[in-house]
Parts: structure tokens; C-alpha cells; sequence
């Protein structure tokens, strides 16, 4: 099992990165110069909040040392593609959620070994893994900011290709993605659903707290309730395949990717959940100026 686990794996997570690679336009960079502000707090503000909401979580929850560094692991990674799902789905701001999702998989090579740095300065201590920081920056460079540059490659060189590709390519990676969190949980299905009554209430209030941490973050840089909404989602949805490729292929621990499990279980919901519950206020809003025109 752990062999097929170290094969999959890896695979997974490089075409989930061609397929970012695949929606990174020059529209995309554009917007970044257009509205500086929105995108910057979209990338940056994740990195400052997220990882110090993890820690205080993991306190009160009384979580044990694996459990912490998993939950960190996850607010580590960029931000995951089913984030422009729920945009759409609330009738938000979908091209600004392609553009944070897209530069927050683009810069992650650096982000994360960033964050861990961060991480262990403030634990005083080691973040929790065997791997050394500067060798993980070269794994993640390579795995991650590689098959985005390819994918970028191939959509400028050939965009009619990648144009008729890539939802094929996404169908391939969602397979993988889902066989890979049964390959996890199968791996030790005992330990897994042991965990639930603790991993499950983590997973929900680190959920919540990150999508009220990105609201507040766009209450703070934007008016537009729209592009709030986007960056209260891209807080909330991390890239569960990332965090999965790392915790097992670069730091060799299974055990830290069973939350990652939880973790998307638990998101999807919330975050549709709170889409349709955006959307609906928006459109109750809308009648209500409506009839007082009329």
C-alpha cells in the first residue's frame, strides 16, 4: 500500500499543478496590476492568519503534536482549485478566485518553506519534521512551480489545445485526487476513523475561522461584497492534494495527510453552505431594493 501511495501520489500532485499552470493567463498578471491591493491581501494575508489560527486551534482543542503539524501543513499550502467552484456557485468574483488560486500555486515553492521557517521561529523549536527547510524548498520548487510553468507553457504556446485538454486533464486529477485520500484512509482505516470526534470539530472551526479571517481581510481592502465573498472562500479552501504530496512524499508520514482527509470532507459542505447562503442574501437584497424603486 505505502508503495502504491509513493507512486500516486507524486503523479497527482504535478498534474494538479499543470492544471493551474493551464488557467494562468496574461488577463491573470494583469489583474494583479489593476487591483494590487485585492490580489496582494489575497496571497499575503493567508500566509500572516492562517498559520497562528492553526496554532491557537490546535491549543484549545488540546490537539497532540501530529495533529498540529498536520492542521499547520494545511494552512501552509496555497489555496486549491474547487475555490473557484464556490465562487461561481455564489456568483462572486470567479476571475479574481482564478488569479489568487492560480499565483497562490505559482509562489508556493516559496511560501511554504517560508511559512515552516516562520513556524519553527515561533515555536522555538523544529517544525515537526525530519526534512530540512532548504530541501524542501528545492522539492516543492520542483514539484509544484515546474508542472505550473509547464502548464503555462502549453497554454500560451498551444491555447486551442489546452483550451480543449484541460477539463479532461481536471477529470483525470479530481480521480487521482479521490483515490489518493482512499488510499490514505485505507492505509489505516482504524487510526482514521478513531481520530473523527477529534479531527472533524477541528476541521469545522478551522473552516470557519479562516473563511471569517479572508472576509474580514476584504471588509479591510475592498467594498465590493463580491470580491469579500472570493477572498473569504480562497481563505477557506486549501489545496488538500498539495498538503497530502508533502506530508507523505517529501516528509514520509502518512499519519500527517489523515487530516488532510477530514480536512476536505468537512470543507466541502461548509463552503457550499456558505455559497448558497451568500448567494441568497444577495438576491434577497436585490428584490428587496427592487420594490422600494418601484
Amino acid at each position: 500500500m505505502r508503495a502504491l501511495i509513493a507512486i500516486v501520489i507524486p503523479a497527482m500532485a504535478f498534474l494538479l499543478q499543470v492544471t493551474v499552470g493551464l488557467d494562468l493567463t496574461a488577463a491573470d498578471f494583469a489583474r494583479v496590476r489593476r487591483h494590487p491591493v485585492v490580489v496582494l491581501a489575497g496571497l499575503v494575508a493567508p500566509l500572516l492568519l492562517l498559520p497562528p489560527a492553526a496554532l491557537f486551534l490546535t491549543r484549545a482543542f488540546h490537539a497532540g503534536p501530529e495533529l498540529t503539524v498536520s492542521l499547520l501543513l494545511i494552512a501552509a499550502c496555497p489555496i486549491g482549485g474547487i475555490s473557484t467552484a464556490y465562487t461561481y456557485l455564489a456568483r462572486a468574483n470567479t476571475a479574481l478566485s482564478v488569479t489568487l488560486t492560480g499565483l497562490s500555486c505559482l509562489i508556493a515553492a516559496v511560501t511554504i518553506p517560508a511559512v515552516g521557517a516562520g513556524i519553527e521561529l515561533a515555536l522555538g523549536r523544529p517544525f515537526g519534521v525530519a526534512v530540512p527547510l532548504p530541501l524542501l524548498a528545492v522539492q516543492v520548487l520542483v514539484v509544484l512551480a515546474l508542472p505550473v510553468a509547464i502548464g503555462m507553457y502549453w497554454r500560451r504556446r498551444a491555447p486551442a489545445l489546452a483550451d480543449r485538454h484541460a477539463p479532461a486533464v481536471r477529470r483525470v486529477v479530481f480521480g487521482v485526487t479521490a483515490l489518493v485520500l482512499a488510499l490514505v484512509v485505507a492505509q489505516a482505516p482504524d487510526a482514521f476513523v478513531g481520530g473523527l470526534a477529534t479531527t472533524v470539530p477541528l476541521a469545522i472551526a478551522f473552516v470557519l475561522v479562516s473563511l471569517a479571517a479572508g472576509w474580514l481581510t476584504g471588509v479591510a481592502v475592498t467594498p465590493d461584497v463580491r470580491d469579500r465573498f472570493t477572498l473569504a472562500a480562497e481563505f477557506g479552501t486549501r489545496n488538500i492534494g498539495i498538503a497530502v504530496a508533502i506530508a507523505v512524499t517529501f516528509l514520509g508520514r502518512v499519519e500527517f495527510a489523515r487530516f488532510a482527509v477530514t480536512y476536505a470532507i468537512v470543507e466541502v459542505p461548509l463552503l457550499i453552505a456558505a455559497a448558497m447562503l451568500f448567494r441568497r442574501q444577495r438576491h434577497a437584497v436585490a428584490e428587496g431594493f427592487a420594490r422600494t424603486s418601484a
